[in-house]
């Protein structure tokens, strides 16, 4: 291999119902980025485990992923739907990181100390090494690109990080074996078994926030479901929680600077934006000097129309999961031979017998 082929890797966890930050901030890009790359979209099961350990519905959850996928527009004949489960070389590998990664990487992970809160002592050893499953999710396939939020984007550093040290450490080995590629990081040439994955961070609303409050992002754990709109929500939820979101008494400003210290504002502005496919300074061109009495109802009627034909689907292939099923079931297969190669490879260089 002369160069590391481009090749896009993303998933989402099964935990809670899908909501419009998901598909705005993930399975939208994951449509767009079908276009000219070859895409692997994962529904990570594995990592559910370390927000909850005991699921009563985790079969469903991760069919309504799948299901989701599909009804955006995911095509899983041309690109690979599975689930993380599915691909023990998942696991394989992330074992494999945790002894290439450092304790220090790991306790300067921030999403870490968010979500064990307080209680550190009481978090799971998952929640700690999540970030070293999440490199092995991408590196397993040799994933070049990763779309993610901002959110995620210090794992994908982490990624890197652990992919570099593989890669030093490792040097000699990767170059006996012939598996590796020349590379160069900043101006150090490297002979690489793993790439330096790249974020793919943009859009117009990257991180949409609540309903409720714009300072927090859209959650499915927020205990108030007026919070989010669900991507299984009808057309009368939709209106109604888009009606009730918080705003501020004061109209839309005609220029982007006039959003600063609106979070509320700022946050219905750069959703209408994402789902209209267009920049805020254009929505606040059509709409600035506006009450929100008037583009709220509009808000409405866009997000309806979007959203409706995707929930529809959704459900059309929730009521026979057959062929959900049969899509995981292929995916995984073909993952699966993808994950493999790599991971004989892996063992090769290590000096693993098998």
């Amino acid at each position: 291999m002369s160069e590391f082929k481009k090749l896009v890797f993303s998933g989402v966890q099964p935990t809670g119902n899908l909501h419009l930050g998901n598909y705005l901030g993930a399975i939208r890009r994951f449509v767009a980025l079908q276009e000219g790359n070859d895409c692997i979209y994962c529904v990570v099961d594995m990592h559910a485990l370390t927000a909850q350990l005991v699921h009563e519905d985790m079969p469903s959850q991760t069919r309504s992923i799948a299901a989701a996928f599909i009804a955006a527009g995911i095509d899983p004949e041309k690109h690979i739907v599975f689930n993380q489960s599915a691909v023990p070389q998942h696991a394989e590998l992330a074992w494999i990181f945790n002894c290439v990664a450092r304790i220090g990487w790991m306790n300067r992970m921030t999403q870490f100390k968010d979500k064990a809160g307080k209680d550190r002592e009481q978090a799971s050893l998952g929640l700690y090494a999540y970030p070293s499953l999440m490199a092995a999710d991408i590196l397993v396939y040799r994933a070049t690109h990763v779309p993610v939020g901002e959110d995620q984007k210090q794992h994908l550093e982490l990624a890197r990080d652990i992919a570099m040290k593989f890669n030093l450490d490792y040097a000699e080995h990767i170059s006996r074996t012939g598996y590796g590629v020349d590379i160069t990081v900043g101006n150090e040439p490297v002979h690489a078994y793993f790439p330096m994955v790249e974020p793919l961070i943009g859009g117009p609303a990257p991180r949409v926030m609540s309903l409720r409050d714009g300072t927090k992002k859209m959650s499915k754990s927020d205990p108030s479901d007026l919070s989010r709109i669900n991507l299984m929500d009808d057309e009368d939820a939709i209106s109604k929680k888009i009606r009730k979101a918080k705003t501020d008494p004061d109209g839309l400003p005609s220029e982007i600077d006039g959003l600063q210290g609106r979070p509320e504002a700022d946050n219905l502005v750069a959703i209408y934006a994402a789902l209209a496919d267009k920049s805020k300074a254009d929505v606040l061109a059509e709409f600035g000097g506006q009450q929100f009495s008037v583009f709220k109802p509009a808000l409405v009627d866009l997000a309806i129309n979007v959203l409706a034909p995707i929930t529809g689907e959704m459900r059309r292939l929730m009521d026979d999961t057959s062929h959900i099923d049969a899509i995981l079931r292929k995916g995984g297969e073909r993952a699966r031979a993808r994950a493999e190669v790599t991971m004989r490879q892996v063992r090769d260089v290590i000096g693993f017998l098998y």
